[in-house]
């Protein structure tokens, strides 16, 4: 269920070792009325993520420290945030094979913009739904 009221905007989580590609994603989300938070150190994404209590977690795979696999399943097991979606962007795959995946999405990077905000937008809908 999504946790903001309908007033609020959806708030989405970036969790990435690379700074850039996060503020970009920021910058392309907040424009389209998305509230958004980054962190860029993998050890710190579950503390974050219990803070700011996101509706959406873009998450990077390949990250020093924890990879975004052991970030995922450390988010999963905290009650509040056991249902939050997840959506993994990675250069570990190629565009043909992004998608969805045990019931997780993958988006390859570089990520477009169109593709980063059509992903979010039909996750967001289907947790508000």
């Amino acid at each position: 269920m999504l946790k903001t009221k309908t007033m609020n905007k959806p708030k989405i989580l970036i969790v990435d070792d690379d700074a850039r590609l996060s503020t970009l994603m920021a910058t392309i989300l907040e424009r389209a009325g998305y509230e958004t938070r980054q962190e860029n150190r993998s050890f710190a994404a579950l503390s974050t993520a219990q803070k700011f209590q996101p509706d959406l977690i873009l998450l990077d795979l390949n990250m020093p420290g924890k990879d975004g696999g052991t970030v995922a399943a450390e988010i999963r097991m905290e009650k509040p945030l056991s249902q939050t979606p997840i959506i993994f962007v990675t250069s570990l795959i190629g565009k043909s094979e992004a998608g969805i995946c045990g019931g997780d999405r993958f988006l390859s990077k570089p990520i477009e913009p169109a593709v980063l905000l059509a992903a979010v937008k039909q996750t967001v809908a289907m947790v508000a739904a």
